[in-house]
């Protein structure tokens, strides 16, 4: 650096020779200061700190915009639900925003550096998020805590994925209840002063998701017999399907494997015929455009796209996981149910 050279030089004896070109002595020391001070901060990508003078790293010296633990999670649904659990006490983040394809996310350099901030990570698991593990890793020495961890998986039984966990347990609401059990022992791990109001809020978000239950056990129930065929792009719907006695079709298991096969996409088409399926469906993650071709080859017709893997924006027809549900059985109950069905 030149102006080292100007203020500061070291004489043959290994002084420094601080006056050389008659700056006060103070000057140089300043000069100094700032120079070692420089020279020796940490430019590790995402270091707390590191590009963002608000950050200060994490614990005691959290960002002076809020002293709330900062907590990340892989995707909005997650985030939803820790925003119950947690109340005001934390700082809830979504990795990712709503609409993004949550499985084969490309994180980018600020999420990390977001993530060097946080005081946990939390994940869904079950081979959900591929991209979870380098996340994780680049984000540094980040406690993270998996929520399916515990949760009895139903198996994929087909294709290249057959017997791996399908990943989407938050789509029961039964199974929805451990995510919440999980978010109590991770929230009062990390804010042990906030396990009481953590479990009362989780009890009553339990609560709710109970009578989300109930709520789309009596609306599924009325569906005829023959048309509880749930025809869909993504494989996302089993546990659904398992808790209101639904059968399921997709066109692929889950969505890191998009692409269709003409041979599948047949079978698909043919399923449909014969089963008379009225209506089928995709996802708003995904396009739909194989699924409408097997709507036009089958004689059926695309009934529209669910939310599953993200939520909608606030003002949107999803904005939370209790949203996201009744949006979904809404459009089931118009595709394969009677208009004479009451509403849910």
């Amino acid at each position: 650096m030149s102006f080292l050279k100007v203020d500061i030089e070291v004489s043959r004896n290994g002084e420094l020779d601080l006056l050389k070109r008659g700056l006060p002595l103070v000057t140089a020391w300043i000069s100094l200061f700032f120079i070692t001070a420089g020279c020796n901060s940490s430019t590790r990508l995402g270091a707390p700190g590191a590009g963002d003078p608000s950050q200060e790293g994490r614990g005691s010296d959290r960002s002076a915009q809020s002293s709330r633990p900062k907590v990340l999670t892989t995707f909005t649904i997650l985030a939803d639900m820790a925003r119950n659990v947690a109340g005001d006490r934390l700082q809830v983040e979504s990795i990712t925003k709503p609409g993004a394809e949550i499985h084969g996310y490309e994180f980018t350099p600020s999420d990390i550096e977001r993530a060097a901030g946080a005081d946990l990570i939390l994940e869904n698991g079950l081979g959900l998020e591929l991209w979870a593990r380098r996340f994780m890793e680049a984000a540094g020495d980040v406690p993270s805590v998996t929520l399916t961890d515990g949760i009895e998986p139903l198996l994929i039984g087909e294709d290249a994925y057959a017997g791996r966990p399908n990943p989407h347990a938050w789509m029961s609401p039964k199974a929805a209840q451990h995510y919440v059990d999980r978010l109590v022992e991770a929230f009062s791990t990390l804010d042990p002063e906030g396990a009481q109001q953590y479990e009362a809020n989780a009890e009553a978000y339990k609560g709710r998701l109970q009578e989300l239950d109930a709520e789309l056990r009596k609306s599924l129930k009325v569906l005829p017999a023959g048309q509880r065929l749930l025809v869909t792009c993504e494989g996302a719907f089993s546990y659904l399907a398992r808790d209101y006695d639904l059968e399921e079709a997709y066109l692929w298991p889950v969505n890191a494997e998009s692409q269709i096969s003409p041979r599948r996409m047949g079978r698909l088409i043919e399923r449909v015929k014969r089963d008379q399926v009225p209506a089928v469906f995709c996802e708003t993650t995904v396009s739909d455009k194989a699924q409408r071709e097997v709507a036009r080859a089958s004689g059926s017709r695309f009934g529209g796209s669910f939310y599953v893997d993200s939520l909608s924006d606030r003002n949107g027809p999803a904005a939370t996981l209790l949203d996201l549900q009744r949006h979904n059985v809404k459009l089931i109950r118009a595709g394969l149910g009677s208009a004479a069905d009451p509403k849910p």
